[in-house]
């Protein structure tokens, strides 16, 4: 274990146990070191892991550390709030904002993906989040479509598939993976002929 991951790993189980240590790395998320904002960013994502109940109170602060210029704290608390969705998807709406931006960030894909997966799992909350939230996923769809990233985006858009979407955005998701379904190859054609199975 190196000594950051050992690092991470005491700072994640001291807030589990302190709401002050809790506090001190929430805190971190807009103080001025770029290296203790990754830091805390990165060991909150673990605790969020552990216990999601921790970090809920906190996501507005979350929310507001998708405006940091270093990508690895922005994609560490979209992973955060990812994982909130299913515990309150309301506190999460503040966050497309920030959300819309990490997923057009042509520097840097694991912000791009993170943005994605979030997008993907609030948008499968309700029929009205699906309306709004689909434009954006399906502007990533063609943005990043054979990038890097591609595969596991993809992974998030069948889990999006799988949600409370309106007939309409079934319909456009549909139409969206139907060329892949008949002629893409290996993962790409498994998983654009899940969506379509699941859209059906």
């Amino acid at each position: 274990m190196s000594e950051q991951t050992e690092e991470l790993e005491r700072l994640s189980q001291e807030a589990l146990s302190s709401d002050e240590k809790l506090k001190e790395l929430i805190e971190s998320l807009s103080g001025p070191s770029r290296r203790e904002r990754q830091t805390a960013a990165a060991a909150l994502a673990l605790v969020a892991q552990t216990d999601i109940s921790r970090v809920v109170p906190y996501h507005a602060e979350l929310v507001d550390a998708l405006n940091r210029p270093e990508s690895q704290t922005r994609w560490e608390c979209l992973d955060i709030l990812t994982l909130i969705v299913p515990e309150d998807s309301r506190v999460c709406d503040k966050a497309l904002p920030g959300a819309e931006t990490a997923l057009f960030d042509e520097k840097n894909g694991p912000v791009r993906l993170a943005a994605m997966r979030f997008m993907c799992k609030l948008g499968a909350t309700t029929e009205a989040r699906s309306e709004r939230i689909w434009p954006f996923i399906d502007e990533g769809i063609q943005c990043y479509h054979g990038d890097l990233e591609y595969q596991d985006m993809l992974s998030a858009v069948v889990e999006f598939s799988q949600g409370k979407l309106s007939d309409e955005v079934k319909k456009q998701l549909a139409n969206r993976v139907q060329f892949d379904s008949e002629n893409g190859r290996g993962w790409l054609k498994r998983k654009s002929q899940a969506i379509l199975d699941n859209v059906k």
